[in-house]
């Protein structure tokens, strides 16, 4: 997956928002809160990491290409970072930043996911 390719796509998530930190990593955010990190290598994604149910964590954690993410699992929290597609295709990849996006908005309160259209 390109690098555009991966802002576009959660981009069109909608209510996100897009910073660039961590020494250049593509930031995407709902509700002020992180729900995917793509880490640039030139125009390509060299690796993109995202929330999980935790049956996923204990899955994908094993599978080539992909790992606990740094910083993040070492804290106990059910994050994958993928980085290469041994495993997970970019297709798979999109759908895992879909739950990603899911996961995180639906922890937001219930005032600031009304407030994003996430409810009703």
């Amino acid at each position: 997956m390109t690098l555009e390719e991966y802002n576009s796509f959660c981009d069109g998530l909608g209510q996100t928002e897009h910073v660039v930190q961590w020494g250049g990593s593509h930031v995407w955010k709902i509700g002020n809160k992180v729900f995917a990190i793509g880490t640039p290598d030139g125009e390509q994604l060299a690796a993109c990491t995202f929330k999980v149910r935790p049956i996923s964590f204990h899955i994908l954690k094993e599978q080539p290409g992909c790992q606990g993410a740094p910083y993040l699992a070492s804290r106990g929290m059910k994050w994958i970072q993928r980085f290469s597609d041994e495993t997970l295709s970019d297709e798979d990849l999109k759908e895992y930043l879909t739950e990603s996006f899911r996961l995180i908005g639906n922890a937001l309160s219930k005032k600031k996911q009304h407030k994003l259209g996430l409810i009703d």
